[in-house]
């Protein structure tokens, strides 16, 4: 199984923007981005995060059968991605389908929202990334 700890964000909204991604098996780091993307919203990053991390996972997966477990305090994104929220943003809207095509792509996989300080390590990415700017 691989866990995967998904951020993004900006300062300003919008502002300078980035993504933190962390995954891990059997409490291991298997990889790790974090990455400027320009001027972009809180929500642009954070859906390209989670893009990100969906490319990233597949190329680090066991198999095809392996469990991907995806963690966001983006409340927004979870819910949207799970259908809970319609995509009403026309800004979001390429994002949302590049990131629901991707998700159903794999065999075995979830997305749950996490508290913030579930979520630090990624967190601490975006952060760095920014600031490196």
């Amino acid at each position: 199984m691989i866990e995967v700890f998904i951020d993004g964000g900006s300062r300003g909204n919008p502002g300078p923007a980035a993504i933190g991604v962390v995954a891990r098996r059997a409490d291991k780091r298997l990889f790790f981005v974090n990455r400027n993307i320009g001027r972009a919203t809180n929500n642009v990053a954070e859906y390209s995060a989670l893009i990100a991390a969906l490319d990233e996972a597949e190329q680090h997966l066991a198999n095809q059968d392996e469990e991907v477990k995806l963690f966001m305090d983006s409340e927004l994104v979870v819910r949207q991605m799970k259908g809970e929220y319609r995509v009403k943003n026309e800004a979001l809207k390429p994002l949302y389908a590049r990131a629901i095509t991707k998700f159903n792509s794999y065999r075995c996989i979830s997305l749950s929202h996490v508290a913030r300080s579930k979520n630090a390590d990624a967190d601490k990415l975006v952060n760095k990334a920014l600031d490196a700017k």
